[in-house]
């Protein structure tokens, strides 16, 4: 399968490798500019988790190719979108007018409605997902991160077209990525929104997300933040899952320890968060967008969250 995978960020560069690994053809769009600037390599330093929680190290200078022009007569089979949410308005105006006849993999966060967020694309062509990994460029050139080996995906029932959900199901699995497969995958986007906002809002107060692992208390009270902003969800016409109402019903306590032994461990997620931090992908700048942008609807719906409200002050 030919692949075109939009920008040369976190996820974009280790899917695309992991990917180009499993014998598929890669490349990156980039901004007028970037290609010479970015350079013709990234230095790998990744924990694959594919086959083990803990991570196989990867350690290796990855040759890509790099293109700034895209025409919509391009013969990509698939194009991955995965950027900042607040920067998806921007890879709309560029792959609007050139999908040409490629799937488009949605693989980010999303807060609005799946229409509304992906106006301009067209419908008929978008598979939605999520990535299971992060990280961050330490330098220019090199990259520090890791994935788990499941992806979060739409169901086959629930895609606009079963021919596309299939093939891209096809694709991560011969690349050796497992599914957590959503039956309403805009419901799982907010609670996933949530978690990033009640985890963002409390690492703001406490200095950073280093401080916030420091002990499952503060841990917990990032997750008595999220049972806050749950309500959100209803208002906007989303009811979770049995499961997921049920494990946030549990004991704050005991749901910040299960996180915070997570987190504190030797797994991948654990170093993932480390390294977004230590390469300062993670800054107040940009995780401030998420509590502050469910704030501002939650204000529009008329929901009070004055936990949420109380942290004002440090999301500015």
């Amino acid at each position: 399968m030919k692949i075109l995978m939009f920008g040369r960020g976190v996820i974009s560069a280790q899917y695309g490798w992991a990917l180009e690994k499993a014998g598929h053809e890669v490349e990156f769009y980039v901004r007028p500019g970037r290609k010479d600037q970015f350079g013709p390599y990234i230095d790998l330093d990744i924990l694959d988790g594919r086959t083990s929680f803990r991570g196989i190290s990867v350690k290796e200078r990855w040759p890509i190719r790099m293109r700034e022009e895209l025409t919509p007569d391009h013969d990509y089979d698939l194009i991955v979108l995965s950027v900042n949410h607040n920067q998806f308005e921007d890879v709309v105006k560029v792959i609007s007018p050139n999908a040409g006849k490629a799937t488009i993999l949605i693989f980010n966060n999303v807060w609005k409605e799946l229409h509304e967020f992906a106006a301009g694309l067209p419908a008929d062509q978008i598979i939605w997902g999520f990535p299971g990994g992060g990280g961050g460029y330490s330098s220019h050139n090199k990259l520090e991160g890791g994935f788990i080996r499941s992806i979060y995906l739409q169901t086959e029932a629930s895609a606009a077209s079963k021919t596309r959900h299939q093939r891209v199901a096809e694709l991560f699995r011969q690349a050796g990525f497992s599914f957590s497969w959503q039956k309403d995958i805009r419901v799982w986007y907010r609670f996933h929104f949530i978690m990033n906002a009640g985890m963002a809002a409390q690492a703001l107060k406490e200095g950073g997300y280093r401080n916030l692992y420091q002990s499952p208390k503060k841990v917990a009270e990032a997750i008595v933040l999220m049972r806050e902003m749950l309500p959100v969800i209803a208002a906007k016409g989303g009811k979770l899952g049995l499961g997921t109402s049920l494990a946030m019903r549990l004991p704050a306590r005991l749901l910040g320890y299960a996180a915070f032994k997570i987190l504190k461990g030797n797994s991948v997620p654990a170093a993932i968060m480390d390294r977004m931090e230590r390469t300062a992908y993670i800054s107040r700048e940009s995780f401030a967008h998420f509590p502050n942008d469910l704030l501002a609807d939650a204000r529009r719906l008329g929901i009070s969250l004055p936990r949420l409200e109380a942290l004002e002050p440090y999301l500015k």
